[in-house]
């Protein structure tokens, strides 16, 4: 088919080109049109959807704004009950309901109450008690209708249950539809008295009620924290009676969450295995009692730990080690076989006698100590036998072998976490490059790992012929901080206290346990109080001592051989790294400073000098630079020779030090010359410091070997970006100004702005 007939086909005649033109451009029109109004229609149903939730979200406050209009009014105040009254409590009934379900959805899927939610869901239940209370009053009742109370029990329920801050609000919406109703009524003075009671009222269930839950609650918290403290200390007692800890306060020993979940998992599992003994026991021996005695750490008192018996007076207090049978297997340490009327079963406290005994100890493999006694009775004269006894020293066995292999398991946790700290000690110590981060790492440390309350950092200090130490830096125990920065900075002469005398033998001091509060440990006049522990350790480096670690502690025998080996070690890489924390300051301090003045240096100058320009140009602050000369320096050197000069330049630099402020930077701008960096300074505060500096430098006074010597400062000053807008026209200008104040007479002081007068003549 030709263009032609197909246009033909389509429209008939025309321009074949524009026929068909237009029909490739129609189905694109269409389909744009089509979009734009599916679009339109989509975005108008969106807009519909959100509309809708918008209404449905808002329905509840609606309805509460409704009823609040209703209830001011009267509405409800007749007995009798109208359609648009029950339409209205109908559309509360249902709010309420829809709020209900959806709180409990909310819930169900792990969602808290937001304070809307509080707020909408209490008002309807406000509002629903008036209804209530109007409903049932009758025709002008008001506020005293005899369902009223119902409003407090609801305020009451509320209150207890609410948040505080959507309680009041509650409260007060309770309070204001009281004032409403009393208001649209006439608002009558006679029943002012009333309304003011009605209010008390709400107020005081509310307050009483949320105070009465809140001492419940606070109780239940408070026998809740009691219980799990009574648990964890059983369990503690329990693991001690066991050997699976450590005794109280022994060093290394922590009391982390990690531990006590340690403590209690072996405490349960060598419960287990004790319990599993005494049901073999009983089943097997067919016993009438099969219990299990551990000793106590005095080894004076056994104390009933498990028990499977037929009768209730079992001792659950203590009973003697060193009585009867059991004190008789103690002693012995060998198992004991009684039958007949055996007397020496002081173990009921009824005085019961069995027909037999049998008790083996529990022998600790460590030290073969008696640790506790398995104990088995019959009531009837049936003795027990060889191979019974061989039993009873098996399962006394595997009692001893379920706590060894716990106690292996604390042994184990406990050594890898002493490792991890003390190469994690070293580690940290390794990290830090100045004395202060030294002195504060090793306290934290060693503190950590011996358990001690008190540490101290102590410094030789060797001057002319004599030694003298420093207290460095003091970590005290909570509470005692005014005391130890008393004692931080303190200066003492070497003397026959334990600081001194561990740094003259360089060695840890004391040697054996001494009374603390009578020991010279830093000079006479300085004592430490409330120590039973101390230890000095020297801080060694090379052939020499840079001073002692000092640690301190409140129990007595807090420092074990291992503990004391690990903080040696502690203390030789503490003074290693002190040692390159000097060395590292005394490189920088090269680097930056002059070594005759002790001021910054030329090329720190500089370096200073852009940081605080371009802080100066970041936020649009002035900044002033002073450059100043020491007059007739050469006629100084020639005259009184230049070690003269060199004292000169030194008093002129400490002049420049004392009389600049902390934020200035002061630099040794070569030969006598010296530069003042005055951050966020105009001309006129840097011409006042200059005069400040001139004269406190006309009036220093030198003593030298020819003769008393005074010197006189010229001085120029520039500002940015008044006088100068770039570094180098800074200085430029400010030397300029300099050498002025030295055609002029010297002894003067020249600022920039004061030239351009003349410059301009």
């Amino acid at each position: 088919m030709t263009a032609a007939s197909a246009a033909r086909r389509i429209g008939g005649g025309g321009d074949v080109h524009r026929r068909l033109a237009g029909q490739r451009r129609r189905p694109l029109l269409v389909r744009a049109y089509g979009a734009l109004l599916a679009r339109s229609g989509l975005l108008g149903s969106l807009a519909r959807r959100r509309f809708l939730s918008f209404l449905l979200r808002s329905l509840p406050a609606l309805v509460a704004v409704a009823f609040f209009a209703l209830l001011t009014l009267g509405v409800f105040a007749d007995m009798t009950m109208g359609w648009p009254q029950a339409v209205a409590v109908a559309a509360l009934l249902a709010t309420l309901a829809a709020l209900a379900i959806r709180r409990a959805r909310a819930s169900a899927a792990g969602r808290s109450a937001t304070t809307r939610d509080q707020l909408e869901l209490g008002s309807l239940f406000v509002l629903a008690a008036y209804t209530v209370a109007q409903t049932a009053g009758g025709a002008g009742s008001g506020l005293d209708g005899p369902l009223y109370p119902v409003v407090y029990l609801v305020m009451a329920f509320l209150v207890s249950f609410l948040p505080r801050g959507a309680g009041l609000a509650l409260v007060a919406l309770a309070v204001g539809l009281d004032l409403s109703t009393w208001q649209a009524r006439g608002a009558r003075p006679m029943e002012m008295p009333a309304v003011a009671a009605h209010a008390g009222f709400i107020l005081i269930f509310a307050l009483l009620y949320h105070a009465v839950l809140a001492a419940q609650v606070a109780a239940s918290r408070r026998a809740e924290r009691l219980a799990v403290e009574r648990r964890l200390h059983e369990i503690e007692e329990r693991a001690r009676e066991f050997r699976l800890l450590a005794p109280a306060g022994a060093p290394g020993v922590e009391g982390g969450e990690l531990d006590r979940r340690h403590a209690e998992a072996a405490v349960i599992e060598v419960e287990a295995a004790v319990r599993g003994a005494l049901e073999v026991v009983e089943v097997a021996l067919a016993t009438h009692t099969a219990a299990v005695f551990l000793l106590a750490d005095d080894a004076s008192e056994l104390m009933l730990r498990e028990c499977r018996s037929r009768s209730e007076r079992v001792a659950r207090r203590p009973v003697s080690a060193r009585e009867g049978a059991l004190g008789s297997v103690v002693a012995r340490a060998v198992p004991v076989r009684l039958h007949g009327d055996v007397k020496a079963a002081t173990y009921y406290e009824d005085g019961t006698r069995p027909g037999a005994l049998l008790a083996a100890p529990l022998l600790d493999r460590r030290g073969g100590h008696v640790r506790g006694v398995l104990l088995a009775d019959r009531l009837q004269d049936l003795p027990f036998g060889e191979a019974d006894e061989r039993l009873l020293q098996t399962l006394a066995a595997e009692i001893l072998r379920a706590v060894a292999a716990e106690r292996l398991m604390g042994d184990m946790r406990r050594t890898r976490d002493e490792k991890e700290r003390f190469y994690g000690a070293i580690e940290r110590l390794n990290r830090t490059a100045k004395p202060r981060e030294v002195f504060d790492a090793t306290l934290e440390v060693a503190k950590a790992m011996a358990g001690a309350e008190f540490g101290a950092i102590t410094l030789v200090e060797e001057g002319d012929r004599k030694v003298t130490h420093r207290v460095a830096r003091v970590s005290p125990e909570a509470g005692a901080e005014r005391r130890s920065a008393a004692l931080e900075g303190l200066v003492f002469r070497d003397n026959s206290g334990l600081v001194a005398s561990a740094v003259r033998l360089g060695s840890t001091l004391p040697g054996k346990e001494l009374r603390v509060a009578e020991a010279v440990l830093f000079d006479e006049g300085t004592r430490l109080k409330g120590l039973g522990s101390l230890r000095i350790f020297p801080l060694k480096a090379g052939d020499g001592v840079l001073g002692t670690l000092v640690l301190g502690a409140r129990r007595e025998g807090a420092f074990g051989r291992e503990a004391v080996r690990q903080l040696e070690v502690i203390a030789l890489q503490a003074a290693d790294a002190l040692l390159r924390a000097r060395l590292f300051e005394q490189t920088e301090r090269l680097a930056t400073t002059d070594g005759l003045t002790g001021l910054v240096n030329h090329r720190t100058f500089q370096a200073r000098l852009d940081e605080h320009l371009a802080a100066a140009q970041r936020y649009g602050k002035r900044l002033s630079l002073l450059l100043c000369d020491i007059d007739h320096f050469k006629a100084v050197n020639d005259t009184y020779g230049h070690p003269a000069g060199d004292q000169v330049l030194r008093a002129v630099a400490g002049a420049l030090g004392r009389e600049a402020r902390v934020t200035d930077v002061v630099a040794r701008y070569g030969g006598e010359e010296f530069a003042i960096v005055m951050p966020e300074t105009d001309g006129r505060g840097a011409q006042v410091i200059a005069e400040r500096i001139r004269e406190k430098v006309r009036s220093l006074v030198l003593k030298t070997e020819l003769g008393p010597l005074s010197v006189t400062l010229s001085l120029g000053v520039a500002t940015f970006p008044d006088d100068a807008g770039r570094k180098a026209a800074l200085v430029e200008a400010a030397d300029a100004c300099l050498y002025h104040a030295k055609r002029h007479g010297r002894d003067r002081s020249v600022r920039a702005s004061s030239l351009r007068p003349q410059r301009r003549a």
